[in-house]
């Protein structure tokens, strides 16, 4: 099938996309529009995958001021090139990101930035819950895990649900505009502020 010149222009400025790769998707897709975004999407994700051995050494810091002065949140936000840095949807991802860490609190990034000693510290707790509890000596261990891999959900950016779309993750968020540009985005570090709230 053949796709015009509009229909391709059309979808690249959906989804940011190259030509070559709407005008086969819209071919693959016997000219559907949606079915198109959708296989791109689904191409770009694996993209992304396959960018997280490249460094990611440009960026901004995103920063989002809660009403009122209260709250402060400065994010830095990190990509491959000044060019993807600069654009609209990153810096929007970065802003989005700041209100987020406002809103849901984490206390880190990932899990692989959680103290060893605060991890252990909540699996006692957990361990001790659950033998109180009377469970089973044989699963008691699959109990604990499961808490622990609910915890690091809740206190984890990367794992929480996005306040503005609670059925996203932000780290589904990220891979998706990071489909979108082409290039690898991770989140460096943040810092929340509140006002009579230390350190």
């Amino acid at each position: 099938m053949s796709v015009s010149a509009k229909e391709v222009k059309a979808l690249r400025d959906r989804t940011g996309a190259g030509m070559l790769d709407c005008k086969r998707a819209l071919e693959e897709t016997n000219g559907d529009i949606e079915a198109a975004i959708d296989l791109l999407r689904s191409r770009g994700e694996a993209k992304a995958a396959k960018r997280s051995e490249r460094a990611a050494n440009e960026g901004t810091v995103g920063s989002y001021v809660h009403h009122g002065g209260r709250i402060a949140v400065l994010v830095e936000l990190n990509c491959e090139t000044d060019f993807v840095a600069n654009t609209d949807e990153f810096q929007g991802l970065a802003r989005d990101l700041a209100m987020h860490v406002a809103a849901a609190r984490p206390l880190a990034v990932s899990d692989s930035d959680i103290p060893s000693d605060v991890v252990e510290r909540e699996r006692q707790v957990y361990l001790e819950q659950v033998r109180n509890e009377g469970k089973p000596e044989n699963i008691q261990e699959k109990i604990v895990e499961g808490k622990l891999r609910k915890y690091f959900e809740e206190i984890t950016l990367m794992k929480q649900p996005f306040v503005k779309n609670p059925d996203q993750t932000i780290e589904e968020l990220i891979t998706q505009v990071a489909a979108k540009t082409g290039e690898k985005i991770e989140v460096a570090r943040f810092a929340r502020f509140e006002v009579g709230e230390e350190g």
